[in-house]
């Protein structure tokens, strides 16, 4: 770490904190920020020509619709961790294309959008085996965490006893306006991160649930 600044929430000009981290010479600059704030600074960064200058760009909140309205042009290059993505395999392929369909302005879904999907998925699953009763909230909990989670978007995993569901997750890189194929082709796999690396282990997580 070669440094750090925070900028105000809702910021309009990114410049002095941008123009600090060019001149750190670090090889990667983390927008830890979220929404407006982020797309904002990778605008500005572009307009800098921070990534053109040899420095790479990670976001630690960012979703394949910021990407779309940015653009390759702008966001080529970014680097992100999504633990979906419809472009992964068949059955995300699959599954995002009849969610396109549907979606009012023909977006891909955000892992946002999948991960309330297959968690209704799994909720049902709970329900048919106990029965089809609801009422009993403690029990369904329970039995989403008794039985291990295996959808199309996410594949198997399991929901541990804090609540946390369990699946890997996916380093990528954004590509370069050449290098897709199309509309919503914007990522390049970089590295898959196993679930037991992708979240906190038991023994390391204060959540409250687990002194119960």
């Amino acid at each position: 770490m070669l440094g750090s600044v925070k900028h105000p929430l809702n910021t309009a000009d990114f410049s002095s904190f941008l123009l600090q981290a060019q001149a750190s010479k670090a090889k990667v600059i983390g927008l830890a920020n979220a929404g407006g704030d982020t797309t904002n600074a990778i605008k500005q960064a572009a307009e800098f020509g921070i990534v053109a200058g040899g420095q790479k760009l990670a976001s630690l909140l960012l979703f394949i619709t910021d990407v779309h309205s940015l653009g390759l042009k702008t966001a080529h290059g970014l680097t992100l961790t999504e633990s979906f993505y419809w472009d992964l395999n068949d059955k995300t392929r699959e599954w995002s294309k009849r969610f396109q369909k549907l979606s009012p302005k023909g977006d891909m879904p955000t892992m946002t959008v999948a991960g309330v999907y297959a968690s209704l998925i799994h909720y049902f699953k709970a329900l048919e085996a106990l029965g089809g009763n609801p009422h009993d909230g403690a029990k369904v909990v329970a039995k989403m965490k008794e039985i291990p989670t295996d959808d199309p978007l996410f594949g198997k995993g399991s929901i541990e006893p804090n609540g946390r569901t369990i699946h890997p997750a996916y380093l990528f890189e954004v590509k370069q306006p050449s290098e897709s194929k199309g509309s919503w082709d914007y990522y390049k796999l970089v590295a898959t991160i196993p679930a037991s690396e992708a979240f906190t282990p038991l023994d390391k997580s204060t959540c409250p649930l687990l002194k119960k």
